[in-house]
């Protein structure tokens, strides 16, 4: 299993004596994602008539472990049998979903919380899949807060077929925040990845996790800039597979704020509210292909939420989705 290696704690340290960034939290504009590839490969399908794609935030395979940031939470890392435990399970799953493609949020890569476990380079080793781009959105080599030490958390794509090209597009800033808190804090970005099908078809996939706190109107830029990216896919003819936690709720959703499982009185927990942002998603909605309809998802929405702050509530609403090209 790879974990932190000792040249990675040299460089660490390194960084905080001669580097201008010192901890090393900044991106570039547009850089190239990280590449990974599985120990031992699989043989991907020769023929290709369909594709399955599957996009999860695995929460840095923290199961329902209460954080700190969460309603009643305290926790700030796992225990190793905790973080070995939980992302074997995500892995499990993955491979009993067999995708062909798989759209990750919330993945570790040698963070102190998940017992420096590159979580990249596992799930490529313990599923079906065989490269993997993975684009950080929060990475520090020290984060002063709350015992979280070091940070590495982003996006990953993962597939069958070997990456064409695997790019990191940032997504602008919080602007509701002191310098200081910025410099430490998210980093969000679309990872855009490409990869050439049997039969020499580019297949483009693009997967992202929107801004949720903010209160500057971040998330709708970064839903904007999301669409944008598959507009210019479109306007080109181009195949592809998009979609990640949006934090944002489909259009016609029952429930808007104040769930069941959101009301806490813990100063440090703000509760979700959606409310205004009853359209946000709908221009995705109207020009895409939704993995699950608009009128499939309000005949039986609680049949696909796929998150809960409580699990004693079931699951309470639908942040995650999932596009392929124009309807």
């Amino acid at each position: 299993m790879r974990r932190c290696s000792l040249l990675t704690i040299l460089l660490t340290i390194t960084s905080l004596l001669f580097c201008a960034d010192p901890f090393r939290t900044q991106f570039d504009a547009v850089e190239d994602a990280q590449r990974y590839e599985a120990a031992v490969k699989t043989i991907p399908p020769a023929l290709v008539d369909t594709l399955l794609g599957m996009t999860w935030n695995i929460r840095y395979g923290g199961a329902r472990i209460a954080f700190f940031y969460e309603c009643g939470g305290f926790r700030y890392s796992m225990t190793e049998k905790e973080a070995m435990d939980d992302i074997a399970a995500v892995a499990k799953k993955i491979t009993e979903v067999d995708p062909d493609i798989l759209l990750l949020q919330e993945v570790d890569v040698c963070s102190k919380r998940s017992d420096y476990i590159d979580q990249m380079q596992y799930l490529l080793d313990h599923t079906p899949l065989n490269y993997g781009a993975y684009a950080s959105i929060w990475k520090g080599d020290y984060i002063p807060s709350d015992g979280l030490g070091r940070i590495d958390m982003g996006n990953a794509v993962l597939s069958k077929w070997q990456f064409n090209e695997a790019t990191r597009i940032a997504l602008p800033a919080r602007t509701d925040q002191s310098a200081l808190q910025g410099y430490f804090f998210f980093h969000r970005n679309i990872l855009k990845c490409s990869v050439r099908l049997p039969g020499e078809r580019l297949l483009y996939c693009l997967t992202v996790h929107t801004e949720p706190w903010a209160n500057d109107g971040t998330k709708k830029k970064h839903v904007d800039l999301f669409k944008d990216e598959l507009d210019k896919l479109q306007a080109a003819g181009d195949l592809f597979i998009a979609g990640g936690d949006l934090n944002a709720l489909p259009p016609g959703s029952l429930v808007w704020s104040h769930f069941p499982d959101a009301e806490c009185t813990d100063s440090r927990f703000k509760a979700d509210d959606y409310a205004g942002e009853e359209e946000l998603l709908s221009p995705l909605y109207v020009t895409y292909t939704a993995a699950i309809p608009t009128a499939v998802y309000t005949a039986d929405e609680a049949r696909y939420h796929t998150f809960t702050g409580d699990t004693t509530f079931g699951w309470t609403r639908t942040l995650d989705h999932l596009f392929g090209a124009e309807k």
